[in-house]
């Protein structure tokens, strides 16, 4: 890890990376005068290595950037040098530049949790908690200084037009995994949200008058074949989600999840409930060597290259482009939600 020098250190606990984030959970928009919203997102970032993306991330002016885990690459227990890791990644140019545009928001995957796949039973997850919110600037009286876990809901508003963004927590709580030969295989019991996670989100979805609904998630919720990380290896759990969008009439859900180091778009009609999940993974890194992978829900191709996610929705007919790009902004997957 590159040395931080104290005065960095100090420099940064000064800066607000979110000066537009209001307590009351509501996001004020950087454009209000603009015809679409625009919420842009990424995950595993590599505070390391080179970020090429943030130029072209500020370039689509966003609304909201949501972080969707492995923000930074910490692996530790010692919450010192996950802070300093942390505050590397503040001082990032280009990064710091879109903090000071735009609302930052989002929650954590294993690599800023913890350690590689870790769930609940990780013994420092209090105090990255901790840490994870100070990078994000979350206001000291915020509930989830408080409480268990990082889940927490957004409200976007323009033109008579709600968005809710729910960002769950799909560590905090997490029974651990299954194995069999090694390798993680679904299991029919145990928990990814954890009862008072999932109390949360039921009073939120019953309440709920938005017109769009984004459900950030560290890990995929739709793919089912693969054998790494996914609500798929908690198959109730993944039930459980897509019933309750279903039973209380969930308008326009749509996931936005990270962690695989591939871009993909995937779609499912659940119970005729239409779903769609947007993948962005790397900001920073990719597979060694693509290969291909099996998706039975996949719309259009594997996203190898850097990416990030971007969805803008058009406030007056609710239209929503969502879309994977890669360097130059290039659209390599893209899909139209009505």
């Amino acid at each position: 890890m590159k040395h931080i020098s104290l005065l960095l250190v100090l420099f940064l606990s000064l800066t607000n990376c979110t000066p537009k984030l209001k307590k009351t959970a509501v996001l004020p928009l950087s454009k209000p005068e603009s015809k679409d919203i625009v919420i842009a997102f990424g995950s595993c970032n590599d505070q390391d290595k080179k970020q090429p993306l943030w130029d072209e991330i500020i370039a689509e002016q966003p609304d909201v950037w949501v972080w969707l885990g492995d923000n930074i690459y910490g692996d530790t227990d010692d919450v010192d040098k996950l802070r300093a890791m942390y505050a590397m990644q503040k001082a990032q140019p280009a990064y710091a530049t879109l903090c000071q545009q735009t609302n930052i928001i989002g929650t954590w995957d294993d690599h800023d949790y913890g350690i590689n796949n870790i769930g609940k039973e990780w013994g420092a997850k209090d105090t990255h908690q901790q840490a994870l919110l100070d990078f994000l600037d979350v206001p000291a009286d915020d509930v989830r200084r408080t409480r268990n876990g990082v889940y927490t809901s957004y409200n976007i508003e323009q033109k008579g037009i709600k968005i809710k963004i729910f960002l769950l927590d799909a560590r905090y709580f997490r029974d651990e995994h299954a194995f069999e030969d090694g390798e993680i295989v679904p299991r029919s019991t145990g928990t990814i949200l954890g009862e008072k996670q999932w109390n949360w989100l039921q009073e939120e979805l019953e309440s709920s008058m938005a017109d769009v609904h984004i459900f950030a998630s560290g890990i995929q919720v739709i793919p089912e074949e693969h054998r790494f990380e996914k609500w798929a290896n908690f198959p109730r759990e993944r039930d459980k989600l897509f019933d309750l969008i279903k039973t209380y009439n969930t308008k326009q859900p749509i996931f936005i999840s990270g962690d695989r180091h591939i871009g993909e778009i995937s779609t499912l009609d659940h119970k005729g409930k239409q779903l769609t999940e947007i993948t962005s993974s790397s900001l920073t890194h990719g597979w060694s060597k693509r290969r291909p992978e099996a998706n039975k829900h996949r719309h259009g191709e594997i996203v190898y290259e850097i990416n990030y996610g971007v969805l803008r929705i058009n406030p007056e007919n609710l239209n929503i482009q969502a879309a994977i790009k890669t360097q130059d902004a290039l659209v390599k997957s893209s899909i139209q939600i009505h």
